[in-house]
């Protein structure tokens, strides 16, 4: 995929702030920065988002991982296996995100949160009553409304960066376990 606006030119402080974070400029900023007032209400919203700590962080990395495999943004699914070597979670685990579904290696909870993040993912989305309660159940109120905005949150951005042209920049190239692809056909794909 290529990019569907060029790149804009971001201010040395951003761009060099970027490079500390990620040791590159995210192409989803240079994109956006074409609207400086889109571009930082996001950064801000997204700085915000990772100040809350009703839910797990894995979780929620997990989260982000299933909806980027399934809306089909490569630069966020890259991106988030980057982060989560970053956050120390366990590898061999985030790796198998995209094909989830045929993996064993995910908890009960951590299926049920991959599950909720399709759902929501879908259009129309299909979330259950009987999943969000036993989510709910699980995280309680806090978590759950916390895990709900981080995943629409996430549904924007991968469904923006997709319908800009935004592939992977090669972030989770540095990780040591290769990132598994998704499957051709899958429940969620079919649903």
């Amino acid at each position: 995929m290529a990019l569907r606006v060029p790149k804009a030119e971001l201010p040395t402080a951003l761009s060099e702030n970027m490079i500390k974070q990620l040791g590159a400029v995210a192409e989803p900023v240079e994109v956006v920065w074409h609207s400086p007032k889109v571009a930082t209400s996001n950064l801000e919203f997204s700085a915000k988002l990772a100040e809350w700590d009703a839910a797990d962080p894995g979780l929620k990395s997990f989260a982000h991982m299933a909806v980027a495999a399934q809306v089909g943004c490569s630069w966020c699914l890259d991106v988030g296996y980057f982060q989560a070597q970053n956050q120390n979670l366990d590898l061999a685990k985030a790796s198998q995100v995209p094909r989830w579904r045929e993996s064993e290696v995910f908890t009960a909870l951590e299926r049920d949160v991959l599950e909720y993040s399709e759902a929501m993912t879908n259009t129309p989305p299909t979330v259950t009553d009987g999943l969000y309660a036993s989510l709910l159940d699980q995280l309680g109120p806090a978590a759950m409304v916390e895990l709900t905005a981080y995943i629409a949150f996430v549904n924007m951005a991968t469904r923006n960066n997709n319908a800009n042209g935004i592939s992977s920049q090669g972030f989770s190239d540095a990780c040591e376990i290769p990132l598994a692809t998704r499957p051709e056909t899958s429940v969620a794909s079919s649903a």
